[in-house]
């Protein structure tokens, strides 16, 4: 089975919605250039809507240690995402499991990467925009995430309901990641969508 994350909620309602409706993991984005930015006070309202045994992750772009520090005091974070440019000792430093995204170009050597984040829980692959760090929509030549590496791979970018199933035949991802691909708008998820994407997910 294929775990699918979320990313990106704004609104507790539709991330319990989300969750009730098979999402295994929600991510939150604490970061001020993202429309689906959230301040640490939405993000404890969220979570709080959640049923059990959803994984929360939080989302950080090169982050000042101060502020991941400040949201981990009053958000119950299960899981960091690192999108940025961050150094395995910014991912590590917190002592918490940890995913590293990597924005995928051609040149791109996803195996050195996965070595040198070898103590991350897993890679996340998402497509490369030169100045905008994830949630574009966009989709990278999936080509490039098929690779023999021994960390678990997130596979992001562009996936919506319609070509998820061909990415998964693809890739065989352990995770897929959306976030605009199941949107009605910017941090409004769409419930149908969501669940065609998780039953597309594992056809």
């Amino acid at each position: 089975m294929t775990k699918v994350k979320i990313c990106g909620f704004t609104d507790p309602v539709n991330a319990r919605e989300a969750s009730i409706a098979g999402v295994d993991a929600i991510g939150l984005v604490f970061y001020d250039k993202s429309p689906r930015n959230v301040d640490v006070n939405r993000a404890k309202a969220i979570i709080d809507a959640l049923p059990p045994f959803v994984n929360r992750v939080g989302l950080f772009v090169n982050a000042n240690p101060s502020f991941v520090d400040e949201v981990l005091c009053e958000v119950p974070l299960d899981t960091l995402q690192f999108h940025g440019d961050e150094s395995l000792l910014d991912c590590s430093q917190y002592q918490m499991p940890f995913i590293k995204s990597l924005r995928v170009k051609p040149e791109t050597d996803v195996n050195q990467v996965a070595e040198h984040f070898s103590s991350a829980s897993a890679i996340l692959l998402d497509s490369y925009n030169p100045s905008v760090y994830g949630g574009t929509g966009e989709a990278f030549d999936w080509s490039l995430a098929c690779v023999d590496i021994s960390l678990p791979i997130i596979l992001a970018g562009g996936l919506n309901q319609d070509n998820v199933s061909s990415a998964i035949s693809q890739v065989s991802p352990y995770a897929v990641d959306a976030s605009s691909g199941v949107e009605s708008a910017p941090g409004v998820k769409d419930i149908d969508k969501i669940v065609s994407f998780i039953r597309n997910t594992n056809s």
